[in-house]
């Protein structure tokens, strides 16, 4: 608590108060501040698999199941492992097939028309065509003989952002040369604490939204999407010896590498890059009937260098997420106790 300033420490703690048919939000911010950048990393996928579910429902040719792949890739995949691997293990090419299927454009405008903001996507994810307008196109198998093409869609630019602290450190490494300079994420994607936790609400809870504020999604589809937010990675099998339950779980159990209870499900989406740590959950309890969410990014850089992979995750970033979790778990058990 006396690094605040160097941490960028964010937190949103939202308590959950159902009332018959009616559900209640209560948030507690701690430096909330849309203002203040901070690089969302891999917790932009969060967006890119719900309205990829969006585009398939409006799409009589294809659902979660149909084969694709993307033009000059050599994976043939369907729409429901790409979303999959994206929650399970954060799998960045499977986020980047998924953006080639959606456009900055589309991203950006679906997310205006539900009165998401602010937020801003611009690029895709570790890859060197990162900030391309122009999406690749996708050969589509609408059964065992017959595949049609999906042209490309050709995308606006992305303007730089005004924002405080969008300009980051002491330096930066560029193809292996030292940068005496601030980074500067201007072009990069914003997806701020605020808008994370008003999406999380719109999956979780959807019916307390009105209609053209909800993801427009199947029944189906919201099971789907439920499931692959929750699974662990072992449950759609990746080895637990590298992918153990809290890889993807950095709150309550990013830190280390036990099993996670089965009353224990976490709904969510994590990030981490350039020294920003993030998590994004809807965590639930059925044994001690809680719930709650819970948002938080911090920014692990001791030496103000980006790109140098010199980033504190394990000595910092994880544990603090993991006890905060526990923290804020522990709270509701007790509070649950006093009623």
């Amino acid at each position: 608590m006396d690094s605040v300033a160097q941490y960028e420490l964010q937190v949103r703690y939202t308590q959950i108060q159902r009332i018959k048919d009616s559900v209640v939000f209560t948030d507690y911010n701690y430096q909330i501040n849309d203002s203040n950048y901070f690089y969302p990393a891999s917790t932009v996928k969060i967006l890119t698999a719900l309205l990829t579910l969006e585009k398939l429902n409006e799409m009589d040719s294809l659902d979660l199941y149909t084969q694709f792949y993307v033009e000059g890739d050599s994976l043939e995949t369907t729409f429901a492992n790409e979303i999959s691997k994206i929650f399970a293990v954060s799998d960045n090419e499977a986020n980047n097939r998924l953006f080639e299927f959606l456009g900055q454009d589309r991203i950006n405008k679906s997310l205006k028309d539900k009165d998401l903001a602010p937020v801003r996507i611009s690029h895709r994810l570790s890859t060197e065509n990162a900030f391309e307008v122009t999406t690749k196109p996708l050969i589509i198998y609408l059964n065992d003989t017959t595949v049609t093409l999906l042209g490309p869609s050709t995308n606006r630019p992305a303007k730089p952002l005004l924002l405080k602290g969008i300009k980051k450190g002491a330096g930066y490494y560029e193809e292996n040369t030292l940068a005496n300079e601030s980074f500067d994420f201007s072009l990069k994607n914003y997806f701020p604490l605020s808008t994370q936790n008003e999406v999380l609400k719109r999956i979780i809870f959807p019916e307390q939204f009105s209609k053209n504020e909800q993801f427009n999604l199947s029944e189906d589809q919201y099971e789907f999407l439920l499931k692959a937010m929750s699974d662990l990675p072992k449950n759609i099998g990746y080895d637990e010896m590298d992918y153990y339950d809290g890889y993807g779980k950095f709150f309550m159990f990013g830190d280390t590498k036990d099993t996670i209870p089965q009353y224990l499900k976490i709904y969510n989406k994590v990030g981490n890059a350039y020294g920003t740590i993030t998590d994004c959950a809807y965590i639930t309890d059925s044994k001690n009937n809680i719930e709650f969410m819970l948002n938080a990014t911090l920014l692990v850089n001791k030496d103000g260098i980006f790109n140098d992979n010199k980033y504190e995750y394990e000595e910092i970033g994880l544990p603090f997420l993991a006890q905060l979790g526990r923290e804020i778990y522990n709270l509701e058990v007790a509070q649950k106790q006093l009623k």
